[in-house]
């Protein structure tokens, strides 16, 4: 079965090239575009798509709200921040609302279609640029009175390590449904939104090592 992908960029040559690449790799089915990010609203609630890949600089709605937005409705759904500003606040901000990854429009298209099966999968996807950024900007969450049990520091360190559930759940020998309750109580704990987060504060605690 094919990912669903909705592109959301205001520029329409963006989403032209995007389509014309995506579209030729049998496993990506391109569902629909949009030029702003309250269109990309609208439509990841009628289409419900797998992977959403969302300019961030976009008109009527931002990018960050887009997300924001949409993660609070449709948590099957996720969101791969696409820019081509790095240095810009947004992207911190991205991470916050909930997007499983961030990259740059720079990336080769090759990889663009990996990090997009990769997120339908549920592994985090940084460009290496953006990892490093973000680790020196996000701050590691203040420590939660109710730590991690075992299983869950071991979810943690996989899902760091770029793992999808349905990995974790081999790795471990546990069902992929109770990986996805484990992730949901460590989100939880930590008091952030994200996997991308959660995989941060993995790095920045030592318990897996900066890609």
């Amino acid at each position: 079965m094919s990912i669903r992908v909705l592109v959301a960029d205001d520029h329409g040559v963006v989403r032209q090239g995007l389509r014309m690449f995506l579209g030729s790799d049998p496993e990506l089915e391109i569902v629909g575009e949009a030029p702003d990010g309250a269109v990309a609203v609208r439509l990841a609630r009628q289409l419900r798509p797998d992977v959403i890949l969302m300019d961030l600089l976009m008109p009527v709605m931002d990018g960050v709200s887009a997300i924001a937005a949409i993660r609070r409705e449709l948590p099957d759904t996720e969101v791969v921040a696409l820019t081509s500003v790095l240095e810009d606040a947004a992207v911190l901000d991205a991470m916050r609302a909930g997007a499983i990854g961030y990259l740059l429009k720079d990336t080769e298209a090759h990889e663009l279609r990996r990090a997009i099966k990769a997120a339908a999968a549920g592994q985090v996807q940084l460009s290496p640029q953006a990892a490093a950024r973000l680790l020196r900007e996000v701050r590691t969450p203040e420590k939660s009175e109710d730590p991690l049990t075992g299983r869950e520091t071991e979810v943690l360190r996989l899902l760091a390590l770029g793992k999808s559930n349905k990995e974790i759940s081999q790795d471990l020998h546990i069902a992929e449904q109770t990986v996805k309750t484990h992730v949901s109580h460590i989100l939880d704990k930590l008091g952030v939104p994200s996997r991308t987060q959660a995989a941060l504060f993995a790095i920045r605690t030592g318990l897996v090592s900066p890609p």
